[in-house]
């Protein structure tokens, strides 16, 4: 493909011998040809700068890799320099973010103490749980960990609403007196609305 692509031979005296007379001439050639053409692309004329370097840095560190059958020395090294744009779009993308968003900052530590308030908790309630009649256990899952209402329990069901009502309240009062508090909380949150 690139045989009669003089710059080709260049690239393989680098690649050879390091040959510093060829690099030079590649780079006289090629780096302002790049630095337009990633000024094109909309690069600011700092970072087109920073990046023809890394592109002429990379022929020079890496110029055995170049295979003149498979393309030109300019289609090479300008997809190195799209590929180094790409980059630095990329790692400009990320910069962007803002280190006070809520999503990027660590979940606040547990306190141990309340993590096993917590576990004890949870325990007692399954097993108060476990003292209530069949009827009663079926419509406090429902209500709680199925968040249907009161209304919504009693058409599921069939119940009247009234004895899913009274059912609920016998079930909270049973589990009140085997926590030994008052509030609903301490059985998975507030009653559902009626």
């Amino acid at each position: 493909m690139a045989d009669n692509d003089p710059y080709a031979d260049l690239v393989e005296a680098v690649a050879a011998t390091r040959d510093r007379e060829a690099f030079a001439a590649l780079f006289d050639h090629f780096a302002p040809r790049i630095n337009a053409f990633l000024m094109r692309l909309g690069t600011d004329n700092g970072s087109a700068e920073e990046l023809t370097q890394e592109v002429m840095v990379t022929l020079w560190r890496k110029a055995s890799l170049f295979d003149r059958s498979k393309s030109s020395v300019a289609t090479w090294l300008f997809r190195i320099a799209r590929n180094r744009r790409i980059d630095l779009a990329r790692r400009d993308k990320s910069s962007k973010l803002d280190p006070d968003e809520p999503t990027l900052q660590p979940a606040p530590a547990t306190d141990p103490g309340e993590e096993l308030d917590a576990r004890d908790r949870e325990v007692r309630v399954r097993r108060a749980l476990t003292e209530l009649p069949p009827e009663q256990i079926e419509l406090v899952r429902l209500a709680f960990f199925s968040g249907l209402s009161h209304s919504e329990i009693a058409d599921e069901t069939g119940l009247p609403l009234g004895t899913v009502k009274s059912r609920i309240r016998l079930a909270f009062g049973r589990l009140r007196r085997e926590l030994g508090t008052d509030a609903p909380e301490a059985v998975g949150g507030p009653e559902p609305p009626g």
